[in-house]
């Protein structure tokens, strides 16, 4: 398979315009346009009856005590973990793109309930679910694409890593408040074909990009 897209170029920064936080001066972050990328795929394997969009950061910290605190930042070495920023699956068969801004248009404080998508497809929770828990103006249950927001005080550059699945079943059998690790889990013996785009973002002012 092959990924094409017309936002990201493999191994670049990605725009502010596809990020859930920008750079902003006074305040370290302030809220992006949140727009879900284009991306359009190809040489897709015989046999394939849907697909799956997965993007996940794996440059996130394991420990979050010092994230975006003041005087304080988050050694380059320090063990990361996944965080899923967008899990779709049951893609129809027949779609071999998504538009800009298809999925996703702006930050919804507390969460896309119903995010927009291809018909018949399901996108399950990000992990900005977590991570805005503890925030009351912002906690709920962030379903469909929320893009980068790292810590802006991380010495790591962070990479999304965007990849569609082409499946070999109509349905993975998911529904409600799936994630991306139940969805990589459905996935496993029927994957025909993959392919990924990488992009970087940082908010660190100090970190080259």
């Amino acid at each position: 398979m092959k990924l094409y897209s017309s936002d990201l170029n493999d191994g670049h920064a990605i725009d502010t315009r596809l990020a859930f936080g920008r750079p902003d001066k006074a305040n370290h972050m302030a809220l992006s346009e949140n727009r879900s990328p284009h991306l359009r795929w190809a040489d897709v394997p015989d046999g394939a009856r849907s697909f799956a969009v997965i993007c996940v950061d794996p440059d996130v910290p394991s420990v979050a005590d010092d994230v975006n605190q003041e005087g304080k930042t988050i050694p380059a070495d320090l063990e990361r973990v996944d965080f899923y920023h967008w899990v779709m699956i049951d893609v129809p068969a027949n779609l071999r793109e998504l538009e800009t801004a298809e999925c996703s248009r702006a930050v919804t404080p507390g969460g896309k309930k119903h995010p927009p998508g291809p018909e018949g497809s399901k996108q399950g929770l990000n992990n900005y679910t977590q991570f805005l828990a503890g925030d009351p103006e912002m906690a709920g249950k962030y379903f469909g694409y929320d893009g980068p927001c790292p810590p802006w005080n991380d010495e790591r550059l962070h990479r999304y890593v965007f990849t569609v699945y082409a499946l070999d079943t109509e349905s993975l059998g998911l529904s409600g408040e799936f994630d991306g690790q139940d969805a990589m889990k459905a996935m496993e013996g029927h994957i025909l074909g993959q392919a990924s785009i990488t992009g970087t973002y940082t908010l660190n002012p100090e970190v080259e990009h």
